[in-house]
């Protein structure tokens, strides 16, 4: 069974069409869903989730149709929303029970939940303190807490590191991860930032202006080129100069040249007009993609790219 599969998804809001077309099939994991603010990201989560109805096309989750059983979804689902939605006058271990309860525990075990998730999260020493006195990080942290408090078999995290700061970004991206592993709970995490994805997820839905641009493993998008690219401290032009002179493809970029990796004997000759040049050599290594590849519309064809 699917985590979620869509066909034909499509969402308008008057002229303006959130979503065109979905089709994809997800399969249970920690799965990154990217594109640019506006892409369609939440609107997405917010149907699967049942809040928003499509206008043409259908949608599953867990095997459960969003139309016909969306009570049933929210059931099993967890959802860590962008936005603030906190109310600051109750503490955390308040808030996340009464979370727990509307999910159907009962109170006893809404208390112990929330006492694990809580402390799951980071928030146990803090859990009586009212949230309106928290930081930014400790309000996600929270938002997290409540998406975990009923069980779920998957979460919904809509921009989980909005705000944060670089080092709270890093504690935020591990505990997802951890989540993911620990918990075996499945993962979909919403963002606008590729290197976020990268550094969590194994899989990747990109969509841009509400149609899917990629659905693959994170590893497709990663894999090795065929470009070598040498960085020295100065002198990149003289060097690809050098090695254009002696037949290879190469291209300055900035103190990197790239040169298209077509023959081994490329490495000797690289070795060769560093040393001829007295060049300060930095790094020699074959380059990789990354995944803002996958937005791009063209790679330069005079590197070998491919």
């Amino acid at each position: 069974m699917a985590l979620i599969e869509t066909a034909g998804l499509t969402k308008e809001y008057g002229q303006v069409k959130a979503l065109n077309g979905l089709d994809f099939q997800l399969e249970p994991g920690i799965i990154g869903l990217v594109g640019a603010n506006g892409a369609g990201k939440s609107t997405l989560i917010k149907i699967l989730l049942g809040l928003v109805a499509p206008t043409s096309g259908r949608a599953s989750v867990l095997g459960m149709d969003v139309a016909a059983e969306a009570r049933g979804i929210r059931k099993v689902v967890g959802y860590m929303p962008e936005h603030d939605c906190l109310p600051p006058d109750v503490g955390a271990t308040e808030f996340v029970t009464h979370m727990a309860r509307i999910s159907g525990l009962p109170r006893t075990a809404a208390r112990e939940r929330t006492a694990e998730v809580l402390r799951h999260v980071g928030l146990y020493e803090e859990r009586y303190r009212q949230i309106g006195g928290y930081s930014t990080g400790m309000k996600q942290r929270v938002k997290l807490a409540q998406a975990l408090a009923h069980d779920p078999k998957l979460l919904l995290l809509d921009e989980p590191t909005n705000g944060l700061d670089p080092t709270g970004r890093d504690e935020m991206l591990d505990l997802i991860k951890r989540t993911g592993t620990e918990f075996g709970i499945s993962v979909v995490v919403a963002s606008h930032l590729l290197g976020e994805i990268e550094q969590v997820c194994s899989f990747l839905l990109a969509i841009d202006a509400g149609r899917v641009l990629k659905a693959a493993p994170i590893s497709t998008f990663t894999q090795r080129t065929s470009v070598l690219a040498v960085e020295v401290e100065e002198g990149a032009d003289r060097l690809a100069a050098a090695l254009m002179g002696r037949g290879f493809r190469a291209k300055q970029d900035e103190a990197c040249v790239l040169i298209a990796l077509e023959d081994e004997a490329l490495y000797d000759a690289v070795r060769d007009a560093v040393a001829d040049l007295g060049l300060p050599l930095v790094r020699i290594q074959q380059e990789r993609r990354r995944l803002e590849d996958i937005f791009r519309e063209a790679v330069p064809a005079s590197a070998g790219a491919q």
